[in-house]
């Protein structure tokens, strides 16, 4: 059964909320690299069938948990202008995403992910955010560039940075990322 026909709500959420806890537990414990399906079902009180029904195998697995992971858990603060709110939320993007356990939940969401859907649910994560930030700024009478504008001129080049060329990456990167965005509108 594959991710998308999986019913929400009931068993599968209760499944699906032990299996998770059961991969973050272990991760933490033993490492990610000592992980087998066997060792999460037992630890999450399920047979290795039920994952390898869920998930198909231990990569799909680890891409899911890492999808939830990278759900941002609060909306972006309020700065009171759209600069800094767009400043602040690009910062706080990059610290998330360019730490080691940022990395590592990129590298299993697009490992384990042959359909494309984990990318996609990350992908409007960060739109939702900055849509949030725009809504604000456009509630305050500012002037606002699109959402795919800030994903192409800010969230693109700050995940290649991450993912290809991580020496550099600094807050006053992420700003000048935001500045050049801001001056495009």
């Amino acid at each position: 059964m594959s991710r998308q026909m999986v019913r929400p709500g009931g068993r599968s959420t209760r499944v699906q909320a032990a299996v998770h806890a059961a991969v973050r537990e272990l991760a933490a414990e033993l490492g990610r690299d000592a992980l087998t399906v066997p060792l999460v079902a037992q630890r999450a009180g399920v047979t290795p069938s039920t994952i390898y029904r869920r998930w198909g195998d231990l990569q799909e697995l680890l891409s899911d948990v890492a999808v939830e992971r990278l759900r941002p858990d609060t909306a972006p603060r309020d700065h009171g202008a759209l600069a800094e709110d767009l400043a602040a939320w690009a910062e706080q993007f990059l610290d998330e995403m360019s730490s080691p356990s940022g990395r590592a939940y990129i590298r299993d969401a697009l490992l384990g992910d042959p359909d494309g859907s984990n990318a996609g649910r990350c992908s409007a994560y960060a739109a939702e955010q900055i849509g949030v930030v725009l809504a604000r700024a456009a509630g305050r009478g500012e002037r606002t560039p699109d959402v795919e504008t800030v994903i192409d001129l800010v969230v693109s080049p700050l995940m290649y940075r991450i993912l290809f060329r991580p020496g550099g990456l600094t807050p006053a990167y992420a700003h000048r990322l935001v500045e050049r965005v801001l001056a495009a509108r």
